[in-house]
């Protein structure tokens, strides 16, 4: 616990003031309290399970960035209107509620209430331990009667049981004796019916549009159903008012005082709709250590009456009190050391970028484990970020962490977009397609992206998520998932896209794929866009061998399923046609792929002369300001050059990852992990370590200015894809995995594992070596550069390493391509667009 006399003023925003949050390899530790901060160290130290959040708000909850507990797919919905109506317009709304807040535990110390913006604080010190699972803070308060008092507190959502929460809350008075009230709260947030409604300090200034914020909703959204008192036990209930989820919370309470729970103290409840209190009133002794322990369960349910989630409730507490504390949270350790004894990541030699790794892996347990057939929304439930949406983020970024080290989080992720083909056949329908369209951005399966041409259209998310499926059952071999729901995914993604797709017959035959949108959001409704021909080319080609698959090895499945989904022999064939002759667009003369047929005909944005004040791009200019332009806000073509690595030459990768990498802004947080395996793999290694860094630290820094509403998932989950994909150069195209190394020449290694058909391999790659050894199971199957390997267990296998890939020794720059003529002769030129409207010539073109 640091004493704060000596408190440091607070370092430029993007920067981790290591003053403030020391290296710590197996904890985020803050040493001051800084109020100005409150909604970036919300998200920092939320707690959760992948079913319930609590983002790291003050216990004694007044002051905040954003108050909020999420519990995942817990939504209400609401009416799009949309300025111009369409047929096939996204209809509905869903967004992701706040729900009652169970961390409030506010103290009074002789009728001074504990504000901490305002008290004066002797030391301060709040932890988020990795191996513990628990987040701890403990301070010295000298109150306005001078008298000096110890508050500890821990705050812990479990991973082993899915519905609970537990607080505890120690009061220790240092030097005198003191009055003491503790005030146990459960606030309906949602409706507003906290009497203490301030803002964080720094938050001042209206709130300036961001599509990345959740919708606000108006009017009442929890209908009160129940309120039930019994003894130290609390207990509200809700139904949403338009998507008709119930709800329910309760808490319940043990306190003792100097260890004795038989300990005097007087108690008083207050119990409404929107809220339920438990009020402890001690007339505290110098020395005295009052502990009060406060036990919170969340069930939440789509039909179910909120009585019946009470009753759910009474049984986790009852449960939760049976066990105590102290074995809950051996369970919690107990859970994270499996957790951290597979999917654990060491960077040797980086201490920061070791803390950064293990808290972003830390994220992705708390978005995933507990999510049990729900999606990982892209904030997890660390905030409201994104109205608590599912995007296909999840299925490119997250499910390979899951796959390879927990695959059972996996299964249960993709359970949800199988539970949800129906809904992705209506959507299909409403586009006037066959098959299956998954939606873009949902919470219950329907599509709620209200900007179709950067949401409906981004029809790539069907390949993304066979993709993940099918990268998933060649990892793990699990046949029952792919019959019981995967191979309808399939089939149902393979039939969109060959309805979508038509044939062009001029020297060769070739497949096309118009009016879609790519990964890149600043380029839309586009033809013939290269990440959505390959990776629908490959969905193509899944559904064909999986159906081929059937027929040969479970023919008894084979019959049913295609009875069950009408496939025809003809269609399969088609399917393997269009795949063979997708059109996979190639410019001769600039010497890359271009990112979709009209690509390389617009003018360059001139990125190195854009302010910074304009950035991001979408919060600056009008989408069709930014349409006219190569410009790029997340990777497009180099996401392609990794997923579908094995179709494409080491020389055009790095052509094409030259070409675009100076047009990719820092505008998504997706982009810097696709950018630094790509750089890597090519050989511009300090490239690949600058991204490598700005992706751990995403959140760590703020560098996108708004992880205070929420963590961002995705980069979680690209920290590992970079060590792993990128540094260590793993591969997995069809199964077949293969490593090709490129650590950078100051790292002195990286260990990691991976779960392949059940076994557990443990990687260790050096400057002159990699090595393979079985942890679990007994042999695994790979490459080291297209060196077939056969690892046993109990004989490990060392291979030598003669470099670690080619290096670029050239810098990345605008020079790179200003000044190169496309096809037909005309010149490339870079300019940035104006406020006012007028262009800015870049000082290349001016001169």
């Amino acid at each position: 616990m640091t004493n704060l006399a000596d408190a440091e003023p607070q370092p430029a925003r993007g920067v981790l003031d290591r003053t403030c949050y020391p290296v710590d390899p197996w904890a985020l530790v803050e040493t001051r309290f800084n109020a100005a901060t409150l909604g970036h160290t919300e998200t920092l130290f939320a707690v959760g399970n992948g079913y319930l959040g609590m983002r790291g708000n003050i216990e004694e909850g007044r002051e905040a960035g954003e108050h909020g507990t999420y519990i995942n797919g817990f939504h209400e919905t609401w009416p799009i209107h949309h300025a111009e109506e369409a047929f096939g317009f996204a209809k509905v709304g869903q967004t992701i509620l706040n729900a009652p807040d169970a961390k409030v535990i506010r103290l009074y110390v002789d009728d001074e209430p504990l504000i901490l913006s305002t008290a004066e604080l002797l030391a301060y010190e709040r932890r988020l331990d990795f191996r513990e699972g628990v987040l701890t803070r403990d301070l010295i308060w000298r109150t306005p009667g001078g008298k000096r008092v110890r508050i500890r507190s821990s705050r812990m959502v479990s991973f082993s049981e899915r519905h609970l929460s537990v607080i505890d809350y120690e009061v220790e008075l240092l030097d005198a004796d003191a009055s003491i009230v503790i005030s146990s709260q459960l606030l309906n947030r949602q409706d507003g019916v906290d009497e203490y409604r301030d803002k964080a300090p720094a938050d001042t200034t209206p709130e300036a549009f961001d599509p990345r914020n959740a919708e606000e909703l108006r009017g009442r959204v929890l209908e009160p159903m129940l309120q039930r008192e019994s003894g130290e036990r609390l207990s509200l209930g809700y139904r949403t008012a338009r998507s008709k989820m119930s709800l329910a919370c309760a808490i319940d309470h043990r306190i003792d005082i100097n260890g004795d729970a038989d300990g005097e103290y007087r108690a008083s409840t207050e119990l409404q709709p929107d809220l339920a209190k438990r009020v402890f009133r001690i007339n505290g002794k110098h020395g005295d250590r009052i502990r009060l322990t406060k036990y919170v369960a969340y069930h939440t349910a789509g039909v179910a009456p909120a009585r019946e989630l009470a009753d759910r409730c009474e049984r986790t507490l009852t449960r939760a009190l049976e066990f105590g504390v102290d074995a809950l949270r051996e369970q919690q350790r107990e859970w994270l050391a499996e957790y951290w004894n597979k999917s654990d990541v060491t960077l040797h030699g980086h201490p920061d970028l070791q803390q950064a790794m293990r808290w972003d892996l830390f994220q992705v347990a708390q978005a995933a484990a507990r999510a049990d057939g729900l999606g990982v929304a892209a904030k997890g439930v660390s905030g409201s970020g994104y109205g608590g949406h599912y995007f296909w983020d999840t299925e490119i970024f997250v499910l390979p962490f899951l796959t390879y080290t927990q695959p059972t989080m996996a299964r249960n992720a993709l359970r949800y977009r199988v539970r949800m083909l129906d809904h992705a056949r209506d959507r299909a329908v409403e586009l006037n397609e066959r098959g299956a369209l998954f939606p873009w951005r949902t919470i219950n399966g329907q599509e709620s992206s209200a900007y179709y041409a950067a949401g409906t259209a981004q029809y790539h998310i069907d390949a993304d998520i066979a993709h993940a499926l099918s990268q998933y059952l060649a990892a793990t071999g699990d046949v029952e998932f792919l019959l019981g729901g995967a191979v309808d995914v399939f089939v149902e993604t393979a039939r969109m896209w060959y309805d979508l797709g038509f044939w062009r017959s001029n020297a060769t035959e070739t497949f096309h794929i118009h009016g879609v949108t790519g990964p890149d959001e600043y380029t839309t409704v586009v033809n013939d866009n290269l990440f959505t021909n390959v990776m629908a080319q490959e969905n193509l080609r899944v559904a064909a061998e999986t159906i081929e698959l059937l027929r040969d090895s479970h023919p008894r499945d084979y019959a049913r399923t295609i009875d069950r989904l009408g496939v025809t022999l003809d269609e399969v064939d088609n399917w393997r046609r269009a795949a063979r002759r997708m059109y996979i667009p190639h410019d001769e003369q600039v010497g890359v792929h271009p990112q979709d047929a009209s690509f390389l005909d617009k003018e360059m944005w001139d990125l190195e002369n854009t302010p910074k004040s304009q950035r991001p791009l979408l919060l600056h200019f009008h989408p069709l300001v930014i349409y006219r332009f190569q410009v790029i806000k997340q990777a497009d073509v180099v996401l392609a050059l990794f997923l579908r690595g094995d179709r494409f030459t080491a020389e055009e990768k790095l052509n094409d990852f030259e070409y675009y990498d100076v047009l990719t802004t820092a505008d998504s947080s997706l982009s810097a992990a696709v950018q630094s395996i790509i750089a890597a793999e090519v050989g511009h290694l300090e490239l690949a370590k600058k991204y490598f860094r700005d992706t751990a630290f995403v959140d760590l820094a703020n560098l996108h200015d708004n992880t205070d509403v929420g963590v961002h998932v995705a980069a979680s989950g690209g920290l590992w894809l970079g060590a792993v994909c990128g540094f260590a150069g793993m591969r997995d195209h069809g199964g077949d995995v293969n490593f090709d190394p490129r650590l950078p020449d100051d790292w002195e290694g990286i260990d990691f594992k991976l779960r392949l058909h059940g076994a557990l391999v443990r990687v260790e790659l050096r400057p002159e070596s990699i090595r393979f050894e079985i942890e679990e199971g007994t042999e695994a199957r790979l490459s080291v550069r297209h060196e077939e390997l056969i690892v046993l267990a109990g004989d490990p296998v060392t291979v030598p390493l003669q470099g670690q890939g080619p290096r670029v020794d050239r810098e990345l720059g605008m020079h790179t391509i200003a000044g190169w003529h496309r096809s037909d002769g005309t010149l490339l030129t870079a300019s940035v667009p104006a406020p006012s409207g007028k262009y800015l010539p870049s000082p290349t073109e001016a001169g």
